[in-house]
């Protein structure tokens, strides 16, 4: 965990209402003193600030000493307001917009090698200049490379950044470096970008995913940055180090909903930092490049052109509230006891597979990481390339076409030693060589499929009604759950199979098989036979749907440990640990209107985090959050 002042990174991007991008050519100091003191007052300790490159190094060999001399008086401030700030060297891309110094003439920042060298001795001079001043935490490379510079393989950018890293050091860096990419590689996105999250995972000191995404669903928006996360974790701390919306795409009630969520949900899902984009809006600039022609870049700012406070800082304020009274960096998250087996298709580039193969894996993935959230699961995501873990209750490999030979026969393995293995069906979403890549599915689930060569069996249903002939779980005989079908021609469609080893518990309304379990040495392999998650992750607005109820089932066979959980799926329940002993729950409504819920505790009980007093329901805002300590009787 980073930490300022011994408190977490938690701030805002910063660019003065000054000017912006240009703000340092009419830098007005006692302006930043008051934009710094508003952060301050709710909760920040922390900027993020950029070198504009064209104004910092008008010259390959010569860097602006007025400039210098500006930022070293914005540090000051920084330490005048009780903050630090991190800076970033490469600036570059900004806000719809590359800026380049008038002397790049076009020249390859990754290949050239005298390029390459201007950028590391710019890295370097600034780093000397500034490593000593208290008030820099941290280190960036850039802002967005992958939108600066031109798209390059890997062999190239990795050992750019190796150098770029090498010059902050060689300069007297000592504070934590990374890369400013926004950690979109192909091990977060399932697209290669050139800049490999893993690679550069290995030569940084955090990893810092930058998320924008465009949603169909709400719920899925509001737990897309966690999954994010999740994906990042490379064994490096995760700062959320841009995330944010504008005033033109989102009402501010609804931006500080968005704030709140990303916030807490983000935590909870193993970041350690948080800086939003950004600290101010612009309206003054909107005939200044990148706002007069990227209007909305105007309105991100979490207050507003006069300096005023909107809706989404008092977020941050009651963020870092939460952070103190929990004393969050002495907390952890609970073991995981439930694994997210993330297929290294997403990541490799095997040999004659498609790029949808890698982009399905994340749509499937994210679809079940939701399910699983609404089902109160203690979730963590396990990478098939990094070997997977022997130790989880639970496996889940939702909506699955390829895993390799060795991975299929590691998880039949975890299964006899006593786990709970759940895998549905799904032959992907494009028709070359479309079907589960598994040589031995019979085998290893109890079963004969009825496939036929180069066919699917399309759910023809639009909605598919599954009931349940036995006890399962949490469910019991009886009970229907009800799926919206989505996805293409390919996606969407069933494994037809007739039972032979294993126990049909649920089936549609034809009567196939949709559900079987077969017991295997100490533990249970389970196979659904409808892709359940991917046609969710097809579908708007469609969470929650009742994926989350066979996860709730899969968890009770399992013997999952689940302190906390909450009946309605709209509100998510969650646990942090301090290492005293303490135990605290998150409960996050994902709800539009105010609802009450009643968490259910598996051992003690619930109380307020400030009072103490016990607290056996709860009153929720629309979309809010509420944490509770959990005591033991």
């Amino acid at each position: 965990m980073l930490l300022h002042d011994g408190r977490p990174w938690l701030g805002a991007n910063f660019w003065s209402r000054s000017g912006g991008p240009l703000m340092w050519r009419g830098y007005d100091p006692d302006l930043i003193a008051r934009e710094l003191a508003v952060l301050a007052e709710h909760g920040m300790n922390l900027t993020r600030s950029f070198f504009y490159w064209p104004d910092f190094m008008p010259a390959p060999d010569r860097i602006d000493e007025e400039m210098v001399a500006r930022y070293a008086d914005f540090l000051d401030r920084h330490t005048d307001a009780g903050m630090a700030t991190v800076p970033t060297f490469i600036v570059g891309h900004m806000s719809g917009e590359n800026w380049d110094p008038v002397w790049r003439q076009g020249r390859d920042l990754y290949g050239d090698v005298w390029m390459v060298a201007r950028q590391a001795w710019f890295v370097e001079r600034m780093t000397a200049r500034f490593h000593e001043h208290p008030a820099v935490a941290g280190w960036l490379i850039s802002n967005e490379m992958p939108i600066y510079g031109e798209r390059s393989p890997r062999e190239k950018v990795t050992p750019w950044a190796q150098l770029m890293v090498q010059a902050v050091r060689a300069g007297g860096g000592t504070q934590p470096v990374s890369i400013g990419d926004g950690a979109w590689g192909m091990e977060i996105t399932g697209s290669d970008n050139g800049f490999s999250v893993r690679d550069l995972g290995a030569l940084t000191d955090f990893v810092g995913p930058h998320v924008y995404r465009m949603e169909t669903d709400i719920v899925r928006q509001h737990l897309t940055a966690a999954f994010i996360c999740e994906l990042a974790d490379f064994g490096k701390p995760v700062v959320l180090e841009e995330f944010g919306v504008t005033d033109a795409f989102v009402s501010r009630e609804n931006a500080a909903h968005y704030y709140r969520q990303l916030l807490h949900n983000s935590l909870l899902a193993g970041a350690t930092g948080w800086i939003g984009w950004n600290n101010s809006d612009y309206d003054n600039l909107h005939t200044q490049d990148p706002y007069r022609h990227h209007a909305f870049e105007m309105r991100f700012g979490l207050t507003d052109v006069e300096g005023n406070p909107k809706p989404a800082l008092r977020e941050f304020r009651e963020f870092a509230d939460v952070l103190a009274n929990i004393d969050f960096p002495a907390c952890a998250r609970p073991d995981r006891e439930t694994a997210l087996v993330v297929p290294s298709y997403l990541e490799q580039d095997y040999p004659f597979t498609q790029p949808d193969d890698h982009t399905y894996v994340f749509e499937v993935l994210r679809q079940a990481y939701v399910a699983a959230r609404e089902a109160d699961l203690p979730v963590g995501t396990a990478r098939e390339r990094d070997g997977l873990p022997g130790d989880r209750k639970l496996y889940l490999l939702p909506s699955a076409k390829q895993l390799t030979g060795p991975a299929w026969r590691d998880l039949a393995a975890f299964a006899e030693r006593g786990a709970t293995v759940y895998a549905s069906y799904s032959p992907g979403n494009h028709g070359v060589q479309r079907g589960l890549w598994h040589a031995d599915v019979n085998g290893m689930f109890g079963v004969e499929h009825q496939l036929r060569y180069g066919l699917v069996d399309p759910i023809t249903d639009d909605e598919v009604a599954v009931t349940f002939t036995t006890d399962f779980g949490s469910l019991g005989e009886g009970t229907t759950l009800t799926f919206r079908a989505g996805g293409n021609e390919h996606a969407r469609s069933y494994l037809p199979v007739r039972a032979t080893d294993a126990e049909v518990v649920a089936v549609d309304r034809h009567g196939n098989p949709v559900l079987l379990r077969r017991g295997h040495g100490a533990g249970h392999l389970v196979l659904c036979t409808f892709p359940l998650e991917g046609m969710a992750a097809a579908l708007p607005h469609v969470n929650p749907e009742p994926t989350y109820r066979i996860y709730d089932a899969l968890a009770a066979m399992a013997g999952v440990s689940r302190p906390v959980t909450v009946a309605d799926p709209l509100v998510h329940a969650a646990e942090l640990r301090h290492r005293d002993g303490r135990r605290f729950v998150w409960l996050v409504s994902q709800a539009a209107e105010e609802l009450r819920a009643k968490p259910v505790v598996t051992r003690g009980r619930l109380a307020d985090l400030v009072t103490g007093e016990p607290v056996d329901e709860v009153t929720l805002r629309p979309y809010g959050v509420r944490v509770l300590a959990l005591e033991d009787f």
